[in-house]
């Protein structure tokens, strides 16, 4: 199992955020939000912010669960039990 985390932020500030809560996963950057257009994360490339969004793949790399709204504390508990 790998679990990431996909930011519009840059490399540094990914880097930084990452160290400062200790972050057990890597970090990817996705500062054009294409790949948060393609999840649904934003609606465009001007967003500032994307929306919190977690997907389950599958081995074969299918989306098994999408959970559309996330609640940043309850969260990791509820995957728990997903996974």
């Amino acid at each position: 199992m790998q679990i990431l985390g996909v930011s519009f932020d840059t490399v540094v500030d990914n880097a930084a955020f990452a160290n400062k809560f200790r972050f057990p996963y890597p970090l990817l950057c996705d500062t054009s939000r294409q790949m948060g257009m393609t999840y649904g994360a934003c609606e465009s490339p001007d967003a500032e912010y994307a929306k919190r969004i977690t997907y389950v793949i599958d081995p074969q790399g299918n989306i098994d669960q999408v959970y559309g709204k996330v609640n940043p504390a309850k969260h990791p508990e509820e995957l728990l039990h997903t996974l």
